[in-house]
């Protein structure tokens, strides 16, 4: 700490979020190469799973479009400069997060499998506990009352 100001971010567990996401769409190819769990009707559900994997991949880089334009960081323990409000965080104050969640049930469909959808709870449950408690605990601090008015507005995930 720096007087008042707080020179690093959020207290978080070290590890990227992508890397949860990233772990339940792998562990979810692993156990569909040993223990099939395919997605029926995959002529139908592939095209559908790739529309959400865009959704997801718009949503993303919505997100990071935002941070960069606001000249502050994506590393949940960095400090934040600013607090994006526009763009996709209007509609999400997670979009980054939401993103990557709707891209792996995307691609599960895509891929035909139901396993990283099975995993993809665990993701959500790790990156909510791990890293966007800890932010809001961090912004909360860091923004006050401008950070609880955005909260009563704008959701977490969508």
């Amino acid at each position: 700490m720096t007087g008042l100001l707080q020179v690093t971010g959020a207290n978080v567990v070290r590890i990227p979020p992508p890397l949860y996401y990233g772990a339940a769409l792998a562990g979810g190819l692993i156990l569909q190469r040993f223990m099939p769990l395919d997605v029926p009707f995959h002529s139908v559900t592939a095209p559908a799973g790739a529309v959400v994997l865009a959704f997801g991949v718009a949503s993303t880089l919505g997100g990071l479009i935002g941070v960069a334009t606001h000249k502050t960081t994506i590393v949940p323990h960095r400090h934040v400069a600013a607090l994006v409000t526009t763009g996709v965080y209007r509609f999400s104050r997670n979009p980054m997060y939401t993103g990557l969640a709707m891209a792996v049930a995307g691609a599960s469909l895509v891929l035909g499998s139901w396993w990283p959808l099975v995993l993809l709870p665990a993701a959500l449950l790790a990156v909510r506990r791990l890293v966007i408690d800890p932010e809001e605990r961090y912004l909360t601090q860091r923004f006050g009352s401008i950070y609880d008015e955005y909260r009563r507005r704008v959701p977490r995930w969508l």
